[in-house]
């Protein structure tokens, strides 16, 4: 396989599978209200493919077990894909319960077509570095794997702007074009896909070296998180950054009074955060982070506080489109820093379900954090912002502090 040849297949599956996962929910939607099912029935739809998410960590132990952790990502693929299209091709025609238990059976493997699919990037990244060196002639291994590894954390990280963005738009034009029904098909026809192009990836060897009763439970995965300082910051950071920024696409709507523009200034703001993840995963795909994940999930953290400050006193619409450019930006630098943190500091043997428990409490902290800012606008557009800016900024410090009272201390005669 030629240098570049891997990452390029897992850019090519990721971005499909994480098509399909954002745009599903927006199909569902989309085909409950154009039938005339009210939006309690969409609603329920919806929820029946996005809650089961949260059960992704139980079932990521999958991976860890597995002898190939490619067949455990392409077969949720491809039950994803046929679940959803039978949960589709049969609306209407059974009762609804039937059809959410259909879309539950997809949502539960959500979790392994997002989070899942990142645990492939050691293997990927180790194959690249072992082609480069061989063209190179270098000797700089353990520095080229690394380089390699944080360059695809980058390329990972735009998979999920292109996922969140591109589903949906694909499902609203081919809706309007012809029906959602088709859309949601399209959307099981790109996973589809994404499994064949899993199977495509470097094969990596099981951690647990042949003895399955090595790789933790989901509560001792939990247990191991919370023991390991550096584990338990990449948690807790991730969890209330995610929370916090969720804010600003509903503070950009509420803004729009303030500033003294119309509505539409708020989808240029939003958009403005859109390329902003976008510009700052091609700015770690062109220069990879240096130094230690820890400290730079501390660095960005309170650069993404201060970012949500910055946007509460502006009193420009220029300036705060520029502030939302920036924001996000810094967040696609902080997400890069999460996945390397999760990647270097996570015990092989549970690497997939700490991807996993992470992912899958940063999604319910992005859908509470939304759910908070539309309650706290009520008194002011700046509130969520506020809380924003301090609750992560809190957890930066206390990273800082957690880091520092973990830290190993040299007795007297070792300082010597």
């Amino acid at each position: 396989m030629r240098p570049g040849d891997a990452l390029a297949r897992y850019v090519a599956a990721a971005s499909l599978a994480r098509m399909a996962d954002g745009g599903a929910v927006v199909a569902v939607v989309l085909l409950a209200t154009t039938r005339g099912d009210g939006g309690q029935a969409a609603g329920l739809l919806g929820a029946c493919l996005t809650a089961p998410h949260l059960l992704g960590p139980f079932i990521a132990r999958r991976i860890d077990l597995a002898d190939d952790g490619r067949k455990v990502i392409a077969a949720a693929c491809l039950w994803y894909a046929a679940a959803l299209a039978a949960a589709v091709a049969t609306y209407g025609r059974v009762p609804l319960a039937l059809t959410g238990v259909l879309l539950a059976l997809a949502g539960l493997c959500g979790p392994l077509l997002t989070g899942g699919i990142s645990t492939r990037l050691p293997a990927i990244a180790q194959a690249d570095a072992r082609g480069a060196r061989a063209r190179a002639a270098s000797s700089h291994g353990a520095n080229e794997d690394r380089s390699s590894l944080r360059r695809a954390q980058g390329w990972d990280v735009a998979t999920y702007g292109i996922g969140g963005t591109v589903g949906p738009s694909i499902v609203a034009a081919v809706s309007a074009w012809a029906t959602p029904a088709l859309a949601a098909h399209c959307l099981a026809g790109a996973t589809f896909l994404a499994a064949a192009l899993v199977m495509r990836l470097p094969y990596a060897a099981p951690e647990h070296g042949g003895n399955p009763q090595a790789v933790p439970g989901a509560w001792r995965t939990i247990a191991l998180i919370a023991r390991d300082g550096k584990l338990r910051r990449t948690l807790y950071m991730t969890v209330l950054v995610a929370f916090s920024m969720a804010a600003l696409p509903i503070t950009a709507v509420q803004m729009t009074g303030r500033l003294g523009i119309p509505l539409a200034g708020a989808a240029a703001m939003t958009a403005a955060y859109g390329i902003g993840n976008l510009s700052g995963s091609i700015g770690v795909m062109l220069r990879p982070l240096r130094g230690s994940p820890d400290r730079l999930m501390t660095m960005l953290a309170l650069c993404a506080a201060g970012g949500l400050g910055a946007i509460m006193l502006s009193g420009d619409w220029r300036l705060a489109v520029c502030l939302f450019w920036l924001s996000g930006v810094v967040n696609a630098f902080f997400f890069a820093a999460t996945l390397a943190a999760r990647t270097e500091y996570a015990p092989a043997n549970a690497r997939g379900q700490i991807f996993l428990w992470v992912a899958a409490l940063k999604i319910t902290a992005g859908s509470a954090g939304t759910a908070t800012a539309g309650l706290l606008t009520g008194w002011d557009a700046r509130t969520p912002l506020l809380t924003g800016a301090l609750l992560i900024a809190s957890a930066g410090l206390l990273s800082a502090l957690d880091r520092n009272n973990t830290r190993p201390r040299l007795l007297p005669t070792q300082k010597n």
